[in-house]
Order: C-alpha cells, then structure tokens, then sequence
C-alpha cells in the first residue's frame, strides 16, 4: 500500500532503538525525509549506518538531543527547521515501589516523558496549522489507562500524554492537521529486554511467560508486541490516508486493556 508520504519531512523522537527506530524505517521505506533522534551523537550515527545499510536509498539524518536539557531542545527545535510531521516518542522507564520514588525522580519522568512532546508541539503546530497540513502523534501506553502499580510515575506521564494529545487536537478544528496518540502494550524493545532479563534469569520464552502470567494477565496475545507491529500503526497514522483520524487513542496494545 501506498501511505502517500514521499518527501514528508518527519522528526522522530527517541529513534535509535525500539518502536522508535522501527517507525523511521517504515516511513523511510516509503520515501519520507526522515529525521532521527538519540541521546548521543554516537547512538545516532550507528542508528543512521545501520538504516542506510537496509534501505539503500534512505533520506534520512539525525541530531543527538537529551530532552531533560532545555537549552539542547531549544538548539534542536532550531536545526530541525519545518516539519511535515512528528513523533513524540522519546520517553524512559522503569520498575520502581511507590515509596521509593524520589521527588526528583518524579521530575525527571515528567520533563522527559511528557515535556519533550509539548515543547516540540508548541514549536511546530502553528506552522502545521499555517501550512494547513501536519501530523503529530504522541506515544502513549496501555500503561495510560491501566496504571501499573510497579511504574506508577511512568503510568501518570503516559496518561498526561493522552490529556495533551487531545487539547491539541481541539485546536486544529476545520484543519487538515491531526493529532493523535498511539498506545502500545508491552513491547519487546531494548529496554523491556533488560528489564526482563534483569528481574528473571530465565531464557527468553519462560520469562516472557511469566511476565504475562503476572503482570499483564488481562493480555489476548499473551506475547511481547514487536516494535514493527506498532510502527505499522504509526506510519497510517501518520499518512494522509488517516485523514478522519484525529483526538483518537490508537490501541496497539495485545487486548491488555479490557475497556470497550
């Protein structure tokens, strides 16, 4: 299929690795100029190598960017120039009891996970808006609407993304600009590979089996879901043909979340 975005100019954040890196290889595959994004210049450069290997005719570049600091965001926003479309997926994780979280720590989830998206969104949804023509998707989480009591401040960013996601798209009424956000459920990325890895010694398929025994029962898939099955939502979201698609939260989640 056609997803009709040759020469969309595209920024995705936190892009080297996962869903992430998926997606940019997705739109690169269909002809987007697309704009990565890693912590380090050296994460990005063999994310750039690896991704010119597979697609021999990529447009694609990259800038290195940590969202926790301001004055690297403000110089990004600059460099990136106009953009067709963005992905507010960077984003960071993990276990954590409650009571042990600290105050900046609960900063810290919040400037990353949920400020990288407003600051990019307010830099670049006037112009979408001026140019009547744009995409913005957040990546949210299952973990927005089924707050998971080992992650509590992640699960509260996931949901604030949502909250956001939709005010946005109250503002592009009458527009061809949609903002929306995707929702995967757990997702074999890097990071859940060594979460998992770090809590059960077993091989992969007995502790994959027992993480959804016993933390994600209520899943239909009873499987981790592949960062390529979730960047194939992101790109139709993405492409003109979702043009009816907009304030919606986009469900790529296993059947973890029970609600109709």
């Amino acid at each position: 299929m056609d997803l009709e975005l040759k020469d969309k100019r595209v920024f995705i954040s936190g892009s080297t690795k996962g869903i992430g890196f998926a997606t940019a290889k997705v739109l690169a595959k269909e002809g987007a100029e697309v704009i990565i994004n890693g912590r380090s210049q050296d994460s990005v450069d063999k994310a750039l190598e690896k991704l010119k290997n597979e697609i021999s005719d990529a447009k694609i570049s990259g800038f290195a960017c940590d969202f926790s600091n301001k004055e690297e965001i403000n110089k990004l926003i600059k460099e990136l120039g106009d953009l067709d479309i963005l992905i507010n997926n960077v984003g960071i994780f993990g276990p954590k009891d409650f009571g042990e979280i600290a105050d900046e720590e609960w900063l810290e989830f919040y400037e990353v996970n949920v400020m990288s998206g407003v600051r990019l969104s307010r830099a670049f949804l006037p112009k979408m808006l001026k140019q009547d023509w744009g995409r913005i998707i957040f990546i949210s989480s299952e973990s927005a609407l089924n707050i998971p009591v080992e992650m509590i401040h992640y699960g509260m960013t996931k949901t604030a993304q949502l909250a956001i996601s939709r005010g946005l798209a109250e503002m592009t009424k009458g527009t061809n600009v949609t903002v929306n956000s995707v929702l995967p459920g757990p997702t074999f990325s890097d990071g859940v590979q060594k979460m998992v890895e770090a809590e059960n010694s077993k091989e992969r398929e007995k502790a994959e089996e027992e993480f959804f025994e016993k933390a994600r029962p209520t899943s239909l898939i009873q499987r981790f879901t592949d960062p390529q099955e979730v960047a194939n939502m992101i790109a139709y979201v993405a492409s003109p043909l979702s043009s009816a698609t907009n304030g919606a939260s986009l469900r790529v989640d296993g059947g973890v979340v029970k609600t109709i």
